[in-house]
């Protein structure tokens, strides 16, 4: 076997080592019936996040924020299996009507830290709100947040959608 065909074993672990070091990450995209101030504040206002916050069936119970950079979140809802779950974060870049990037992390794991990235555009008479969260434990992690998410964002647009036809 000529020298050149030969894996280079170095280089086979340094990619196998940027390989372990890359984590799962979701992307979802809504455009919503609401002006971005009205879905940033349903975003940072405890009194409008217990109105959606969660998955689907999911009853927020308590949620609390200081929306600055180094301020804290903390959400705690249940589920319908009558499952209490709390989550928690550190506002990492805030962006009144535009941007909130922040840390989430379960209490029952936090060891598993992950980011999320909410932007939000102003499309006329809808806003596109785009929601990244990234740095997963692993893909199951992932693809059950992705599921929490899908059913709180379909939450949040029946709720801004309402509050924006009520004005």
């Amino acid at each position: 076997m000529p020298a050149q065909s030969r894996p280079d074993r170095t280089q086979t672990a340094a990619i196998s080592a940027a390989d372990a070091t890359i984590k799962p990450s979701l992307t979802l995209r809504r455009r919503i019936k609401a002006r971005p101030e009205d879905i940033y504040a349903a975003w940072t206002d405890p009194q409008k996040i217990v109105r959606w916050w969660g998955p689907a069936g999911a009853e927020p119970l308590h949620a609390q924020t200081d929306a600055c950079i180094g301020g804290r979140f903390r959400v705690t809802f249940r589920t319908p299996d009558g499952e209490e779950h709390d989550v928690s974060g550190i506002y990492r870049e805030v962006v009144p009507n535009e941007k909130l990037v922040f840390t989430w992390e379960w209490r029952t794991m936090p060891e598993r830290q992950s980011l999320v990235t909410i932007a939000l555009k102003n499309m006329g008479d809808e806003t596109q709100l785009t929601l990244i969260h990234e740095q997963f434990f692993d893909e199951p992690a992932r693809d059950r947040h992705e599921y929490g998410w899908t059913g709180a964002l379909d939450k949040l647009e029946a709720l801004c959608s309402s509050d924006h036809r009520e004005e």
